[in-house]
C-alpha cells in the first residue's frame, strides 16, 4: 500500500480529494474530476493507494501549530494571516509544506502546494524523488481575480495528478519532460 499525504493551500485540498476518489475506485458526483484517460498512464494498480490525510493549509499559523514547522519561509505579505510569498517563495514553502506532511504522517508520497504572487508551486516528495513544478497560470493573490485564481487552482491541480500518474507507472522520463519542472533524485 502507497500512502500519500498532502498539505495543500492554493489547491484547497483537491489534490487530496482527487487522488482518493482515484484509489477507491468512485464514480459520478463522487468520483474524479480531473482525471479523463487513467489507462493512458500504465497499468498500476490504484486500488493499491490510501491517502491518509489531505489538509487544506493557507496560514502560517497553520504551517506552525498543525505542520510543526517552527520556522517557515517569512512570507512576502500576509493577507489575513494568509502566507503570500512570490514564485521562488512558494517554491520553497511548498517543499517545507510536503516534508512537514511527511514526517507527520510516515507516508510515502506527499505533496505540498503553495501560491501567492505568480504560478504558485507544486512539490511532491517520494523516497527517491523531489519533484517541484509551477502551474501555467500566472495570478497574484493579493488582486481580487477569482476567476484567475481559480484557473490557476484547476492547473495546479491537473499538473500535480498528471505527475503523481506518471510517477506511479514508473514514467520519470515524462516527467522530466514538463514545462517548469525539476526533479532532484535523492
Amino acid at each position: 500500500m502507497i500512502k500519500i499525504a498532502t498539505a495543500e493551500c492554493f489547491t484547497h485540498g483537491k489534490i487530496g480529494l482527487e487522488l482518493h476518489a482515484l484509489a477507491q475506485n468512485y464514480e459520478g458526483n463522487f468520483g474524479s474530476r480531473y482525471i479523463e484517460n487513467i489507462s493512458g498512464y500504465g497499468n498500476f494498480d490504484y486500488n493499491e493507494l490510501s491517502v491518509i490525510c489531505s489538509l487544506f493549509i493557507p496560514t502560517i499559523d497553520a504551517m506552525n501549530d498543525i505542520l510543526n514547522v517552527k520556522n517557515p519561509p517569512e512570507p512576502d505579505y500576509l493577507i489575513k494571516g494568509i502566507k503570500v510569498y512570490d514564485e521562488v517563495g512558494d517554491k520553497k514553502t511548498s517543499k517545507v509544506m510536503a516534508k512537514a506532511v511527511m514526517e507527520l504522517t510516515d507516508c510515502d508520497i506527499a505533496i505540498g502546494t503553495t501560491a501567492g504572487i505568480g504560478h504558485g508551486a507544486v512539490t511532491i516528495i517520494t523516497p527517491n524523488y523531489e519533484i517541484t513544478t509551477t502551474s501555467d497560470v500566472y495570478s497574484d493573490l493579493r488582486e481580487n481575480k477569482s476567476e484567475e485564481l481559480f484557473q490557476r487552482q484547476n492547473s495546479g491541480i491537473k499538473k500535480a495528478i498528471n505527475i503523481i500518474l506518471l510517477f506511479l507507472n514508473d514514467k520519470i522520463d515524462e516527467i522530466k519532460n514538463l514545462k517548469n519542472t525539476e526533479i532532484i533524485e535523492k
